[in-house]
């Protein structure tokens, strides 16, 4: 039964995923997006390619913080290659083993370390990255020429900091056991999110979108929100109906919105597919005395 149920998950992302896509590519001139990937100057995709890979190894120390905390001393090799095969897992096995969840498994077959701790801190991880991609959306919006965020402006200079004392707030009201690491979680998260901010700016840049670049930082900082909601395959159609929609929205290009959705897609992808290494070769974990 529980088989059968976890087919329809993936079936039902499948279908989700195919929609959304099919919906967006039927409002876009889809050779003119193809055409503006395919000019990508692959200089600056190299460059991408690089800064997104440091970026999810930060990612990995991040979540390492949290085991530490848990008397889960991983080295950074082990945790690196656990981390690897969950975003694999994430993208590619979307109805099977998520990441996160085969992350949980292993970490609790391996230590016998209690079951809420180790789910708790894999959705702090998430939590910790979600946090700053809303803090730094915050900030951005202050620069956007838009009636619409001039009208919002106080209240993004609000939630700013009141996101981030909530977070604080919850952590040490619920997980005390990890508490110590909050302000260098945090920080590993701003790091993490401020290079795939760059990463967009260097994708931006490989298309030679030189106008509105504040305004498509935004709209990458809402997608990464909108695709962790679980319903598509990794974020696909998710992702580009937000970069289509906030494109609109702000009067800027939908083709080339999407187009820069797409770029940045592939190169997760790409980068992902390596997991697919450890899933065929099983991860020694080693500790650190």
């Amino acid at each position: 039964m529980a088989n059968l149920r976890k087919k329809g998950i993936a079936a039902l992302k499948v279908i989700v995923s195919a929609a959304l896509l099919y919906f967006i590519f039927t409002k876009l001139n889809v050779s003119e997006v193809f055409q503006t990937v395919k000019m990508a100057n692959f200089l600056y995709l190299g460059l991408v390619v690089i800064l997104f890979i440091l970026s999810k190894v930060i990612a990995a120390f991040r979540l390492n913080l949290y085991f530490h905390e848990l008397k889960i001393h991983l080295t950074q090799r082990s945790n690196l290659k656990l981390y690897l095969l969950g975003m694999f897992y994430n993208l590619f096995l979307p109805g099977g083993i998520g990441g996160d969840a085969y992350k949980g498994y292993v970490i609790k077959k391996k230590f016998e370390i209690n079951t809420k701790k180790v789910v708790a801190v894999l959705v702090l991880d998430r939590l910790s990255g979600l946090l700053l991609l809303f803090v730094y959306a915050c900030l951005l919006s202050l620069f956007i020429s838009n009636d619409i965020f001039k009208t919002y402006q106080f209240l993004a200079m609000i939630l700013l900091p009141l996101s981030v004392l909530t977070f604080w707030f919850l952590n040490k009201k619920l997980f005390k056991y990890v508490l110590p690491v909050f302000w260098k979680s945090v920080g590993y998260s701003a790091f993490v999110q401020l290079s795939q901010l760059i990463c967009v700016y260097l994708i931006m840049k490989a298309l030679r979108i030189e106008m509105n670049t504040v305004a498509y930082l935004f709209i990458f900082l809402v997608s990464s929100i909108v695709s962790v909601i679980p319903l598509t395959i990794g974020g696909i159609g998710s992702r580009e109906l937000t970069f289509f929609y906030g494109a609109s929205l702000l009067g800027l290009n939908e083709n080339t919105s999407v187009g820069i959705s797409m770029l940045f897609f592939i190169i997760t992808a790409i980068v992902s597919l390596f997991g697919v290494i450890y899933h065929f070769k099983e991860i020694e974990l080693k500790v650190r005395l």
